[in-house]
């Protein structure tokens, strides 16, 4: 029996042993996961995180750094809209074929799209996809969507530069003081999503995993909240047990419609129907909605919707 033993020197060495008799056993396919963690191990994350300006929420494998646009004043139908609501930008960074990959999405004003844009793909950062969130907000913002691969210092400071172009805070300003409160029946609303919420700078943030695992470029993408692959809803009071709802629901082709009659039913608005990926397994859509109305009805109305998915509940 003849064995052809190569070794590839670069990210890592590995053997591959073929046998004459089309046998073949790829031991890079177990090296490679080992390798990219001992990567991201050695990258310096503290320069990283000095280089984007914050410090991430760091699950699992995954650093999230969040770029709240926490100076603009953004209205929709006379509710001022918390940072937290939907106007959380952020980028995830994750081990991923030798270095590390990341995914984000970025707010941004009209006029910034262009230049953010032009520093990203000069600098060899995929945009994935750009659009609304919401309707009549005012100022009306849009969502850019990226994604790369690479070192990460390096995509650390594609992101920055590609942020000074617009007006997104780049330094971290300490809180004024402690978050507000959220004034809502949150108990209740845990058990009627079905899952443990969190408050987040003044709103309930929910995030609901799918039941099938999503891969992008041959990477499952998980944890699914960091990186942006679970259902996402926010609840901001309102007064009066009311609250201001949005966020985006994570949807296979055959789950569209049902939810979007689901939604429309209980009184909710759908507002954009999209892509965030370009090649991921599989083929995903994101719904974004809002309401503003009593705070029950409305999580009984998200959950009749959820129902028409492959979510997950407790």
């Amino acid at each position: 029996m003849q064995k052809t033993i190569s070794a590839l020197i670069g990210i890592g060495a590995y053997l591959v042993v073929q046998d004459t008799g089309a046998q073949r056993f790829d031991w890079g396919t177990l090296a490679t996961p080992f390798i990219s963690m001992a990567r991201a191990q050695d990258a310096d994350w503290q320069k990283v995180d000095e280089t984007l300006g914050r410090k991430p929420a760091v699950t699992g494998d995954v650093r999230r750094y969040g770029f709240p646009r926490s100076d603009l004043s953004v209205t929709l139908d006379g509710v001022a809209i918390k940072p937290a609501l939907a106007l959380g930008g952020w980028v995830a960074f994750k081990p991923a074929h030798g270095g590390t990959m990341i995914m984000g999405d970025l707010v941004l004003l009209e006029s910034e799209i262009n230049p953010v844009m032009a520093k990203m793909i000069a600098s060899g950062l995929d945009i994935t996809a750009v659009h609304n969130h919401l309707l009549r907000a005012s100022p009306a913002t849009f969502y850019m969507h990226v994604a790369g691969h690479g070192d990460p210092l390096k995509l650390a400071s594609v992101i920055h530069d590609a942020l000074a172009e617009s007006k997104t805070p780049l330094t971290v300003a300490a809180p004024p003081g402690p978050p507000p409160a959220v004034e809502l029946d949150t108990a209740q609303l845990d058990q009627i999503i079905g899952v443990k919420g969190q408050g987040n700078g003044g709103v309930y943030q929910f995030n609901v995993p799918r039941r099938d695992p999503i891969t992008e470029g041959g990477m499952q993408l998980s944890p699914v909240g960091p990186m942006g692959v679970a259902i996402g809803i926010n609840f901001q009071p309102t007064g009066g047990g009311k609250a201001a709802i949005t966020g985006d629901f994570v949807l296979t082709g055959e789950e569209v419609n049902p939810v979007i009659v689901a939604l429309r039913t209980h009184g909710i608005e759908v507002t954009a129907l999209h892509n965030h990926m370009l090649d991921e397994q599989p083929r995903l859509f994101f719904m974004h909605f809002w309401a503003n109305d009593d705070a029950i009805k409305l999580a009984k109305g998200l959950r009749a919707a959820l129902d028409k998915t492959a979510s997950t509940k407790s």
